[in-house]
Order: structure tokens, then sequence, then C-alpha cells
């Protein structure tokens, strides 16, 4: 089977296959230029750029982190990263992940605008305002991401009805992915929100309000699941847990090392300050959260919205800015190291031109 082209508004990705966007800092110019590269579409996350070249674009630091999250999240590194993409790619589609949580989401969604990002993608919550950030750059192609149909139907209503616009296509993703999910603990569990059930329902959905192209993601892995999803109705399938098997990912040796060790049952849900589960390794920052031993909560950076300047952070053990920022720094101590269900595949490191032709012809 030969796979068609992803369009996505008016941006063709020559091979079906979008990278997840990754944070803090597994997913940055690195591999985000090497995929877009290669004929699929690279995704910059925009999550910690105040980390981005040993913290050089920053501002101010207190303990070593970036202070409050004008710094966390830096301009200047995001566009630092973006050019540095752009050099590896060159004017193929590039696309950023800014999630909807963070403090500061409409500001983020303008600079990846302002700074020539071609296509944006948003999950963590209903992105119901999207299109306010893009006013002024009719170009930019908008995705959300999304859980089940009903998701999907209440983001059109309101964005057909705001803004007179529809997304250019929309990602449903299933809770075998890395990081966080769009379901609770019980529902991660239940037949009916696996991916291979969901997509189809969304792609109903989807057509309805003009043949939006549907993106599959969560526990896609290989050639034979890319197959799958395409037969199910998807036009694309988003990866992010294979890509940091890769030389390219900007992950930290360590990182990538994690999950090369990763064993099937090493891979669990656990709680995070976002407010929803997360899907992780279990490491030694695991072990001291559950005995309630882990590093001081100090929310320096005040990252997400939704953790209240560190008041959940508190309640489930640990501050996801700090851990996240300890796994791409290769902290194996107090690092957090997201992963989806089938991280534990992973037994060496290729390149991008590698994977994506495995993907592509098979194994």
């Amino acid at each position: 089977m030969s796979f068609k082209s992803l369009q996505i508004g008016k941006y063709t990705i020559p091979k079906p296959i979008v990278q997840g966007g990754m944070g803090v800092g597994i997913s940055w110019d690195g591999l985000a230029g090497n995929v877009s590269k290669e004929g699929g579409l690279g995704v910059v996350s925009s999550v910690g750029t105040g980390y981005y070249d040993d913290k050089k674009f920053a501002g101010k630091l207190v303990s070593g982190r970036p202070l409050s999250e004008e710094n966390f999240y830096s301009r200047d590194g995001f566009e630092a990263i973006i050019k540095n993409a752009r050099k590896i790619c060159g004017d193929k589609p590039l696309a950023a992940n800014i999630l909807y949580a963070i403090n500061g989401y409409g500001d983020v969604v303008k600079n990846a605008c302002e700074l020539g990002i071609d296509i944006i993608i948003t999950g963590a919550g209903l992105p119901t305002n999207m299109p306010e950030f893009t006013e002024g750059y009719p170009d930019v192609a908008l995705v959300p991401i999304v859980s089940s149909a009903k998701a999907l139907k209440i983001i059109c209503k309101r964005w057909q009805k705001r803004y007179n616009r529809l997304p250019d296509a929309v990602v449903v993703e299933g809770p075998k992915s890395g990081g966080h999910q769009g379901f609770t603990y019980e529902q991660c569990k239940l037949p009916e929100n696996q991916l291979e059930n969901i997509v189809a329902p969304v792609v109903e959905e989807a057509a309805k309000w003009g043949d939006i192209p549907v993106i599959a993601a969560g526990g896609v892995w290989d050639k034979n699941d890319i197959v799958q999803m395409l037969s199910l109705g998807a036009r694309g399938v988003q990866m992010g847990t294979r890509f940091i098997g890769t030389h390219e990912c900007d992950a930290h040796e360590n990182f990538k090392q994690v999950l090369i060790n990763a064993k099937e049952e090493d891979i669990q849900l656990m709680g995070s300050p976002v407010g929803y589960p997360a899907q992780g390794i279990v490491t030694n920052l695991t072990h001291l959260v559950a005995k309630r031993e882990g590093p001081a909560i100090k929310c320096i950076s005040n990252c997400v919205a939704p953790c209240n300047r560190g008041v959940e952070a508190k309640e489930v053990g640990f501050c996801i800015a700090d851990r996240l920022s300890d796994a791409y720094e290769g902290n194996l101590e107090t690092g957090l190291f997201f992963s989806g269900t089938n991280g534990y595949k992973l037994d060496k490191i290729i390149s991008v031109k590698e994977l994506m032709s495995k993907l592509i012809e098979g194994e």
C-alpha cells in the first residue's frame, strides 16, 4: 500500500506522518526540522523554550530555573528554535504544538504566527477561542486535538459562529499516547475510548463540517498501525514516542536510554498538576513521589494555568515544569520521562530518515 499525501489547509505533507509535539525540549529544531525535511510534518514544542540552548534566552533565573511564565516560555528561544528548524527543512511545512493549558496561550499563538509557523496544533483543553489569536494570518492552519466526536462538534460550532472558520484538520488522540491524556484514569481503560474505536466517529463528525482531515494519534507505532488508521478513515497519523528513538531528537541521551531500558510494565498513568492523567515511565522520581519524598515544589516557572501556582503540584507531589526540564537535561534522579504505551518497543537509536523509511516502506 502506498500512502497518499496529507493536506492541512494550504500545506501538503508528502508522507502522512505528523511528529507529535513533545516538551520540554524533546521536539525542537533538531527533530522537527528533520521530520519536515524527510517529508513528514515536523512539530516544534513551544513548552519551556526558556531552557533552549542552555537557557541562553531565559531572562531571569531563580535556582537555575526560568522565573515565571514569561521566562519559562521565551519568545526569543521560540524564535531561535524555529529559525534553526528552518535551516534544516527550508520552506517545507513546519508546525508548532501549543498547549491550551499554558499561561499566556494567546500570546504564544500570536508569536508562532509572527515567527512563520505554518500550522498550529493545540491540545490539553478545548481551544474554543484559538482563531482569535491568528487574526491577520489566514494562511496559518489550525489543528485542535480532541478525544471524541463530541469535542470536535463543540469546537466546530464555536469557531463557525464566532470566527466563521473551521479547523483545517483535527488530531484524534487515544489513551495510549505519551504525556497528558484527554480522559480520566477510568476512561483511559474503557474499550470505547481506545483509538481504534474513536477514529470512525470523529471522521463521521468531521465529514459533517466539510470533510476536515482527521489525524489519528496515540499508540501508532509502525506501518501496520498506519494502514489500520487510514482504513478507519484517518488521512494521517501523529506519532511522538517513536521519534524519541532518533539521533536527531532533541532529548538528552539519558532520556533515550531510559526508553530503551523500559519494560512494558514500566509505562504507567500517573497524576499530574495539569489535571489530566499523564503517561510516563516509572523511574526514581515516581518512587520518590509515591513516598511523598519528591523534590521541593516552589513554582518558580508558573507554567500551566490548571496548576494554580503550585497548588495542584503539591497535591500530586511534583512540579511538572521542573521535572520535565530535568528529564530534558538528562537528570535520572528527578526527571519525569513521558512515553506512550509502546515506548518499551524502542531498542536502538536510528536516524529520522531511516525511521520515516521504515514507517512508509514497512520494517
